[in-house]
Order: C-alpha cells, then sequence, then structure tokens
C-alpha cells in the first residue's frame, strides 16, 4: 500500500495476482511431474517448436523471463525425467538447443489443456478467455511488460521520504 492511496497498489495486486496464478498452476501440473516454471518452459518451447523453430537455451530464457542459469537448470531436470532432450548447437558449440521429447510433447499437451481450463477460470469475471475485456486486459498487461524499469539505488534522491 502507498502513503495516500485508499486500497492496494497496482503493484501489490500484481504481485498477488502473479502468486495466485503461480500456485494454482503449481497445483493443477503437479499431477504431471510438473512445476509451473517446468510447465513455462515446456509450454513455450512446444509453442516454439510448432512454428519451426529449435531454440537455445538463451533463446528460451528470453521468451519466458526466465534467468538463463534457471532455464539451464530447469532444462536438466526435464531432460532427466525424459521428458526435453539438449544438444550442442552445430553452428555454435557454446550454446545449447533445447527440444521436447515424444513423452514431452504427451505430456506438455495434456498440461497446456490443463492449464488452459484454469486460465478459463482465471477469466470468467471479464467475460472469458475470448472477451473484449481480456483482450483489452491484455493490451494492459503487454504494455507494461514492455515497459522498461530502471531501480533506483536506496539513497537515490528520488526515493529519499518515500515508503517501500
Amino acid at each position: 500500500m502507498s502513503k495516500g492511496s485508499p486500497g492496494p497498489t497496482p503493484g501489490f495486486l500484481v504481485w498477488r495476482l502473479a502468486n495466485k496464478w503461480r500456485v494454482a498452476v503449481d497445483r493443477a501440473v503437479a499431477p504431471l511431474g510438473l512445476t509451473h516454471a517446468q510447465y513455462s518452459l515446456v509450454a513455450s518451447l512446444h509453442g516454439m517448436q510448432r512454428a519451426g523453430e529449435r531454440p537455445s537455451q538463451r533463446r528460451l530464457a528470453d521468451h519466458t523471463g526466465l534467468e538463463a542459469l534457471y532455464v539451464s537448470k530447469l532444462a536438466r531436470a526435464l531432460e532427466s525425467a525424459g521428458l526435453i532432450e539438449r544438444t550442442r548447437d552445430p553452428r555454435d558449440p557454446r550454446a545449447v538447443q533445447l527440444a521436447l521429447t515424444e513423452q514431452g510433447q504427451a505430456v506438455t499437451r495434456q498440461a497446456i489443456a490443463v492449464v488452459q481450463d484454469l486460465l478459463q477460470q482465471l477469466l470468467e469475471p471479464l467475460g472469458g478467455l475470448d472477451a473484449a475485456r481480456t483482450r483489452a486486459f491484455t493490451d494492459e498487461l503487454t504494455a507494461l511488460l514492455d515497459a522498461p524499469l530502471t531501480p533506483f539505488p536506496p539513497n537515490d534522491e528520488k526515493t529519499q521520504g518515500t515508503t517501500p
């Protein structure tokens, strides 16, 4: 909450919604042996593969917004589970390319269906997945995600006298 604001701040609400979504997806995909982060990786990889791409770990990190080191850790765990394969990029021996295995494709398709049902539930108050309010909400979220954020140091004059 901010000083002068009668209710929760937009940042607090975004944080709460992100946590609500993460917990719900974690619970929904757990029976398939996935976590929310793993789901984000395999679902993104699924979409990229369908578009004809065999992304590197770096490219997948950029696409998902996850740290490259975290994507590497997730990829190793998913490889151990038999869901993805990691191979050296023939054009760049330092890069690792990722692809879903047949088992990974099957699990990912199931997970996507489960999460789509969950997404429909989440968006029901806005009229559902195909509603005008949902499209507007998606546009607003995209605008926020596209806006650069530059944190100020704690002793910066812009943060003096403010409450976190």
